[in-house]
């Protein structure tokens, strides 16, 4: 049977028809007048998507190559960092600063679950040497939204910078990084933008870009002082991705129609739809209480995997989701994406497939009215007061 496929992973994510059209348009050379207009309309609309009247640098490679940039950029071989490590991407925080010759020091969280602000605090205080703090805003590999907010009133107490990994959150959950005291915020371009992957963005605080000054080149390809000084002339220090940076110029025109405000208020009510419908479902959440907005995690029984789910999910219905990264709930955790440009139908579809393809290896879903669940859930969150 054809079927319309529906991507629902938690990137890359669909993209929109205005935003491919960008992408083919004639090619321009990137040190010549009409890319320094486009990088000049682009940055502006990215102070406001940052929340900060800083420069956000786009970097020709993914959000790891944003991570390495902010490790190399801010910090110096034998120095102390925090990593909150609550899941795969939170190990790759201490990949990065192992192989940058940093001394992490290692604040596990339980998967599923957050880190607070008073762990944060209790660390940085028993170690007085820490100059920095490593923290994703969206654990993608669990679906868990951390206190950015309270961590970063707590950060600024201590001579630590605060790095975050807005991946999955940067145009899906608020993260205004002035307003909050954030030293440096990061992302890629396949999640929320609407892009797809191989481009990244990244912002220094004032006290950060002072320390990246201090420090100087600390990498060959990503010299964040080099790059401020392209920035300035409207350009980027290497070879731009000419064709993602239109196509950013017009994700990000599509935002500034939208509204910020009514994008967040969108993906929270996506949230909270998707949780209904899987607690409907019957299953289990895997962050039953700290969740990001722009993906779902499901833990899946004893004796269903992920992996036949998904097959019979994209085979029978179209619908493309992920499962598991690594560890004990690779097999045991399918992940539903619902960022960027889905909506409650696209979620519906996919909250359905979920559905049936359980029915269909043999599980036991008792709900008749999974669906309307969901879609109630979702009316009322977008009639409800977003969380802060």
């Amino acid at each position: 049977m054809l079927h319309k496929q529906r991507l629902l992973t938690p990137g890359p994510t669909p993209l929109p028809e205005s935003v491919r059209l960008a992408m083919a348009a004639d090619m321009i050379h990137h040190r010549k007048a009409a890319f320094r207009d486009m990088m000049d309309a682009i940055g502006r609309d990215l102070g406001a998507l940052f929340g900060t009247s800083a420069p956000v640098l786009p970097l020709s490679a993914s959000g790891t190559g944003a991570m390495t940039a902010a490790v190399h950029g801010l910090f110096t071989p034998g120095e102390k960092v925090l990593v909150v490590e609550g899941g795969y991407f939170g190990r790759r925080w201490t990949e990065i600063s192992l192989a940058h010759g940093l001394n992490p020091v290692i604040l596990t969280v339980e998967l599923g679950r957050a880190v607070t602000a008073g762990q944060v605090a209790e660390a940085l205080d028993w170690d007085g040497e820490i100059a920095g703090v490593l923290v994703q805003h969206s654990e993608t590999s669990t679906g868990v939204r951390h206190p950015v907010g309270d961590i970063a009133a707590v950060v600024r107490e201590s001579r630590a910078l605060l790095v975050v990994d807005g991946i999955s959150a940067v145009s899906v959950m608020p993260c205004p990084m002035d307003a909050w005291g954030i030293d440096c915020l990061l992302t890629g371009s396949q999640k929320g933008l609407m892009l797809p992957p191989g481009l990244a963005l990244i912002a220094l605080s004032p006290r950060a870009r002072r320390r990246s000054e201090e420090i100087g080149s600390g990498d060959a390809y990503f010299d964040l002082p080099a790059e401020f000084a392209s920035n300035a002339k409207g350009q980027t220090h290497f070879t731009s991705p000419v064709s993602l940076l239109a196509g950013l110029r017009e994700s990000l025109r599509l935002l500034h129609v939208a509204g910020l405000d009514n994008i967040y208020r969108k993906q929270h009510a996506l949230a909270r739809m998707a949780r209904a419908g899987v607690k409907a479902l019957g299953l289990t959440l895997f962050a039953p209480e700290d969740y990001a907005w722009g993906l779902t995690s499901i833990l899946l029984p004893p004796g269903m995997e992920s992996a036949p789910l998904l097959a019979a999910a994209e085979k029978n219905y179209g619908v493309v989701m992920a499962g598991g990264q690594d560890g004990e709930f690779k097999d045991r955790i399918l992940r539903i994406g619902h960022m960027g440009y889905v909506d409650y139908a696209d979620l519906a579809a996919g909250l359905y497939a979920l559905a049936r393809s359980y029915q269909d290896l043999g599980g036991y879903l008792g709900c008749r009215d999974c669906l309307e669940q969901a879609l109630d859930a979702y009316r009322k969150a977008l009639d409800e007061d977003m969380p802060e």
